[in-house]
């Protein structure tokens, strides 16, 4: 397997050497994959003193990778405008950013260090890896530091067909670096877009009040930092629909934690004494009784990491949205790396020999299925794209 960084940025989990064939890998290999993670991680710093030249290996510190190694956030075409150059690096800056892809690459040089002596390299290069590996370790654990002291307040603005805008301030939290399972601390893209698409187009997600009727019970699953609920919160007014009650829920106590501050953010207490949305605990795989058929709109985005999560999801779905309810689902594509293959999940736990079914004869299906485009500058490196799927009982 040979590591190409000269076309578009792949995500460490899909373009270095598995762990497990490490020992196995050439020089060759090594070195292109430490140039690249150089490149995408600590383009701007130096390490704190400059390797030696040392024979059968170039030390490439990262202020000094050399011009004809392309890091692959531009073209090498130099015709190339200046909205792809644009493009390119905010999709770098998104996977720079993207924790799980840091993560992957943190155990991936750990594990290189550990077992760089098994690969039978001479001394002078086996140094070399090291010197290099650990250097960009380096720059994790000083970026984690800082990273860990403060939150990244995000403002949303969301035009409407009133060419007015729903205006939404979010902290996007540090992630943990411990727990996998906080990855709602943060906006992502998939949120984002569904959120702009309700807003500029409501009657097509049935955002009114002759289908919403009078005070409709709204959920979204897996809400994260809570931005299609406050989107909706802010909208839905405009729109004749009042007296709405909006349920942000999550199962990680600091997501929900989170989610409520950002809820007092967009609707302070003095103004809003009882706003419509709220932040509440929900476990898929164990929904109240108490709150069956009690839906009239669910929303749900990128909240699909694994198979199981799939099946979870439709079964609490069914229970929660009323028979004539919508569920609208919007999955992010990602064609490399962990979670790729992820929307064949989500239709085959919508099978429809595994579907739920009332005693009615009706079943919990998907009605629709449409694919999204992504969207410059929004969302991880990794995603191509979304699928927005309307569900229902029929």
């Amino acid at each position: 397997m040979s590591v190409n960084f000269s076309g578009p940025r792949l995500p460490p989990s899909s373009s270095l050497v598995p762990i497990r064939q490490i020992v196995t890998a050439s020089e060759e290999q090594i070195t292109a994959a430490l140039r690249g993670l150089q490149s995408l991680y600590c383009p701007l710093r130096l390490p704190s003193e400059f390797a030696k030249p040392r024979p059968k290996w170039t030390h490439f510190p990262a202020a000094s990778t050399p011009n004809p190694v392309d890091s692959g956030y531009v073209s090498r075409d130099e015709k190339q405008n200046e909205d792809d150059i644009a493009s390119s690096e905010e999709v770098t800056a998104a996977l720079r950013a993207d924790p799980f892809e840091r993560a992957f690459a943190t155990r991936w040089l750990t594990s290189l260090i550990s077992r760089v002596e098994e690969m039978g390299f001479d001394e002078d290069v086996t140094m070399a890896i090291v010197d290099d590996a650990a250097f960009i370790l380096s720059t994790f654990w000083d970026s984690a530091k800082d990273e860990e002291q403060e939150a990244l307040t995000r403002k949303f603005s969301f035009p409407t067909a009133s060419r007015k805008s729903v205006e939404v301030t979010l902290n996007d939290a540090p992630l943990s670096g411990t727990d996998h399972t906080d990855v709602g601390l943060q906006s992502w893209g998939a949120s984002i877009v569904l959120s702009s698409m309700m807003c500029a187009d409501p009657a097509r997600f049935g955002l009114s009040s002759e289908i919403l009727k009078a005070r409709p019970n709204i959920i979204e699953l897996g809400a994260g930092t809570g931005l299609v609920s406050l989107t909706l919160a802010k909208l839905l007014p405009e729109l004749g629909v009042l007296d709405s009650s909006i349920s942000a829920t999550d199962y990680h106590p600091a997501v929900l934690d989170n989610c409520e501050s950002n809820i007092k953010s967009n609707f302070q207490p003095n103004l809003y004494p009882h706003p419509c949305v709220s932040a509440a605990l929900l476990d898929w795989a164990q929904p109240p009784p108490h709150l069956q058929s009690t839906a009239d709109l669910l929303i749900a985005s990128d909240v699909i990491y694994a198979p199981e999560h799939a099946k979870w999801l439709c079964d609490c779905a069914a229970h929660l949205l009323k028979k004539d309810g919508t569920f609208w689902l919007m999955v992010t594509v990602r064609k490399t790396g962990k979670f790729e293959g992820i929307p064949d999940t989500v239709e085959a736990a919508f099978a429809l020999d595994l579907c739920p079914q009332d005693s009615d004869g009706l079943v919990f299906k998907i009605l629709q299925k449409q694919s999204v485009d992504k969207r410059r500058g929004i969302g991880r490196g990794d995603e191509t794209g979304y699928t927005l799927y309307k569900i229902g009982w029929a």
